[in-house]
């Protein structure tokens, strides 16, 4: 049971966790800086940009997927301010607007191309592909203090693991310019803080976490992990630094939490099926924003 569990479970637990760890942290400053639609933006523009990518590399490795997500971004900025210059309309509306048909220029492109037959289709899009990364060469405990065998876990592990300590670094080294230009923007101003180039940074950080991890966990769970565990925190405390590591452990307890339920509860209660782990890991991060709204001691005085 133990080997089971070696191959089979914890790949994609490490996988979804260290995925949640990398949207939440960035998320916690998007929050506090009413941006927090900025991941739901992200993971609808850049589809198209993947997709694109993919069709001119013929590859999904990490770096064609990026640069076909910085286009696909590029290109929603340009459209937005257009929207906005020549209709006349607000940024959310235009906003809107440009999300919803990139990502359904991007689900029709999806559904016309070859892209289909690589494991880049609408279903992995949406609930990623957790419950195929397994580690077949493991061989219970031992194996996971083998150079060789380990060298044999899914690449998204380590790239999961990469881009988490990319964000925790960008974090930790700009976090007092972070700090005052989330909490007072114009005073960050006078100080000579490029309020503008770390606002820009930290959309970027965040971007690159959720293309690292599309592929692999899915739009779903890095929607929800840039919203629900940092705002379920932000209900909690009114320390940054606790909201933080509160956010970091919510991301983790919804990763393991939601993995395992989704393979075993339906069985629990006497289903014959599993469902999505992508879709319960997001569920119980959402249920734990749901106990925070209902009896965090700050949730009164969110606005």
């Amino acid at each position: 049971m133990i080997n089971d569990f070696i191959a089979f479970s914890l790949p994609p637990i490490l996988i979804a966790s260290f995925a949640a760890l990398a949207c939440a942290l960035p998320g916690n400053f998007l929050i506090l800086r009413k941006q927090a639609l900025i991941g739901d933006a992200i993971s609808h523009v850049v589809l198209p940009g993947i997709v694109l990518a993919f069709l001119v590399s013929g590859s999904i490795s990490t770096v064609p997927m990026l640069l076909g997500a910085a286009a696909a971004s590029l290109v929603a900025v340009v459209l937005i301010e257009v929207i906005k210059y020549f209709g006349r309309i607000e940024a959310g509306a235009a906003m809107g607007v440009v999300f919803t048909s990139m990502f359904a220029l991007g689900v029709l492109i999806l559904e016309q191309s070859e892209t289909r037959n690589v494991h880049l289709d609408v279903e992995h899009v949406l609930f990623g592909n957790l419950e195929s990364l397994i580690w077949l060469e493991a061989d219970g405990w031992a194996s996971l203090f083998t150079v060789s065998d380990l060298a044999l876990l899914p690449p998204e592990l380590f790239r999961m693991i990469g881009v988490f300590l990319v964000v925790a670094l960008f974090i930790l080294a700009f976090w007092r310019p972070l700090v005052l230009m989330t909490f007072d923007e114009y005073y960050a101003r006078t100080l000579g803080i490029p309020t503008f180039l770390y606002g820009l940074a930290l959309v970027v950080v965040t971007a690159l976490a959720a293309v690292s991890a599309f592929d692999a966990v899915g739009s779903i769970i890095v929607i929800a992990m840039i919203l629900c565990p940092p705002a379920a925190a932000r209900l909690m405390t009114n320390s940054l630094v606790a909201q933080v590591w509160i956010s970091m452990g919510i991301a983790l307890a919804s990763s393991v939490i939601g993995y395992i339920a989704a393979g075993h509860m339906p069985l629990w209660i006497g289903l014959s099926y599993t469902v999505s782990a992508a879709g319960m890991i997001a569920t119980i991060s959402g249920i734990f924003l749901g106990f925070a709204a209902l009896f965090g001691q700050h949730r009164s005085r969110v606005t």
